[in-house]
């Protein structure tokens, strides 16, 4: 998947999981501040994300998540890593 492409998905992701308008969502929209995202919704969005990648976001990463773009960011970075490990 491209970047285009994981933003599609974490944006679609995110308006279901959390009842959020879909066309309102940019890159650039704060999980916490515009979204209104607390903590235990981050943790349950990032085992969302391990049960649909099957991959496990890093606490040190899952940290410095705070916009979709983050997210988008960090997804394809496990992709990388993916990758390159094969």
């Amino acid at each position: 998947m491209n970047r285009d492409e994981l933003f599609t998905w974490v944006a679609d992701l995110l308006a279901e999981m959390f009842e959020l308008d879909r066309a309102s969502l940019t890159p650039a929209s704060n999980l916490y501040a515009d979204l209104d995202i607390d903590s235990i919704d981050a943790v349950d969005l990032a085992v969302k994300l391990k049960q649909m990648t099957g991959k496990r976001l890093q606490p040190e990463v899952f940290k410095t998540i705070r916009t979709i773009e983050d997210v988008v960011e960090a997804l394809a970075g496990l992709a990388e890593e993916q990758t390159a490990a094969a």
